[in-house]
């Protein structure tokens, strides 16, 4: 659990919403207090940049969507066969629903008991993902530093529902950096997570090292 990676290079940013480590476990963390209440698994992320670090367990997920991606609870399939989307007006029928169940990541059954969040400054712990919410001229810097040595592309992916796992599941199973705009997803609209228009940027622990030795060197 122990963090070892010096992540002072993000403090230059001047974020206006703190970073954030997360984490995700089998084992309750030890020195971190349980989230106390419930909340979605998007309001977390939210939540850590105004409180102390926490854990999660699967009794304080308010939605059903954080239990179904981290493996707590078996699949739904009449949220699978599409059967909700259409109703809410989000797909035109239950085939184009189904695709969004079907192209998912999602980890394994029971190997996640339990996700640990923190803002950067109270970071303790060697994060799976470190998540930035920028303004585009911070992005633009992350983005560049992303990139700056292997010319890869960057990744603006998601979907309308289920933000979540786009926010989450999606870099740290790819490994790959993915943004999020705010005001596109659902579920943080209906709960006024974020104001729009600002950029989540989710760096999974892979790359994270590269992208501190770049911003660290490039002008």
């Amino acid at each position: 659990m122990e963090n070892k990676m010096n992540l002072s290079v993000f403090n230059q940013f001047d974020f206006e919403y703190s970073p954030v480590g997360v984490k995700f476990l089998l084992l309750k963390p030890k020195n971190i207090s349980k989230l106390e209440g419930k909340l979605s698994f998007c309001e977390m992320l939210k939540e850590a940049q105004d409180t102390k670090p926490f854990y999660a367990a699967k009794d304080n997920h308010e939605c059903k969507a954080g239990p179904f991606l981290l493996g707590m609870v078996d699949s739904n399939p009449v949220f699978e066969s599409g059967q909700i989307g259409p109703k809410l007006g989000v797909y035109d029928d239950p085939r184009a629903n189904r695709r969004l169940y079907m192209q998912m990541h999602k980890m394994a059954k029971d190997s996640v008991n339990y996700t640990a969040f923190s803002s950067l400054d109270q970071l303790s712990f060697d994060p799976d993902l470190l998540i930035v919410t920028a303004r585009p001229h911070q992005a633009e810097i992350l983005l560049r530093a992303y990139s700056y040595r292997s010319g890869a592309a960057w990744n603006a992916k998601g979907t309308s529902v289920l933000g979540c796992a786009y926010l989450y599941m999606y870099p740290y199973a790819t490994g790959e950096l993915n943004m999020m705009v705010t005001g596109l997803y659902h579920g943080m609209r209906a709960r006024n997570t974020f104001p729009e228009g600002l950029l989540l940027i989710t760096i999974p622990f892979n790359v994270l090292p590269e992208i501190i030795q770049n911003l660290e060197t490039m002008q």
